[in-house]
């Protein structure tokens, strides 16, 4: 039975969260840490859910010869590198802290769905600015077993990048940084590869879903607030029980 809770729980959140075109891994890690499963292996499960998920649009962005391999290496390579640095420093601090900065990204998440504007304020395209940004961002991501797409995506932005070409970018070089950081998280963390394969296999059906509702009349904009808003109330549930 617990298996098949897993199973629906990864499938209904990665539908869902697809509707809006968003990565459920952020919302995952707090829920399936709530049902029992450890911390650092549920941060586990949602690295491999994203690799799982991003890995299929960009096996298809690359039949679509819409990726620009050049403008993502970069990024690839350095989130690549400093993920599993994040990963393996996350085993060194209190999962305490862990889950106080993982509440604080769900608050920013949150934010940038509801309220964040796609605006170019400046352009400024350097490798070594890309190469920086990859860093910090793979770092974060390993630390609190994220894709990383949703801090990334807003700081692109305001960098003066398109944001569908960003879109793109990002399914392209998120599963590096993804795959990177969960190959870190099997040195320490004990695997149980059912609940794993349960998880992936249900995101991945659960991605099909809200992509393909996706493209049927929805109105886009109330799915993100609705997502945006369950970000804030995970957020200030997880608030609440470190606190009280």
């Amino acid at each position: 039975m617990f298996y098949l809770e897993i199973f629906l729980i990864s499938t209904v959140l990665s539908a869902f969260f697809a509707l809006g075109g968003v990565g459920s891994a952020t919302a995952m890690v707090p829920v399936m840490h709530w049902m029992g499963i450890e911390f650092n292996f549920a941060k586990a499960i949602g690295l491999f859910v994203n690799t799982s998920t991003t890995i299929t649009a960009t096996i298809m962005n690359i039949k679509r010869k819409v990726l620009d391999i050049k403008f993502a290496l970069p990024l690839a390579v350095s989130l690549a590198a400093f993920a599993p640095l994040g990963a393996m420093y996350s085993k060194h601090i209190p999962v305490h802290e862990v889950k106080w900065l993982f509440a604080v990204f769900l608050l920013f998440s949150g934010s940038m769905i509801l309220f964040g504007k796609k605006e170019q304020k400046f352009q400024y395209d350097k490798q070594w600015v890309m190469v920086l940004i990859g860093a910090v961002v793979g770092f974060i991501s390993g630390l609190l077993g994220i894709g990383g797409g949703a801090l990334l995506m807003p700081i692109m932005i305001l960098l003066g990048f398109d944001a569908k070409k960003l879109a793109v970018t990002m399914s392209f070089v998120i599963p590096f940084s993804t795959f990177a950081a969960f190959l870190t998280y099997m040195s320490f963390v004990k695997f149980d590869w059912g609940i794993l394969t349960v998880a992936a296999l249900g995101a991945v059906l659960g991605g099909y879903i809200g992509n393909y509702f996706m493209h049927f009349k929805l109105n886009q904009q109330q799915i993100k607030k609705i997502i945006g808003i369950l970000l804030y109330i995970i957020a200030f549930k997880m608030i609440w029980s470190l606190i009280k």
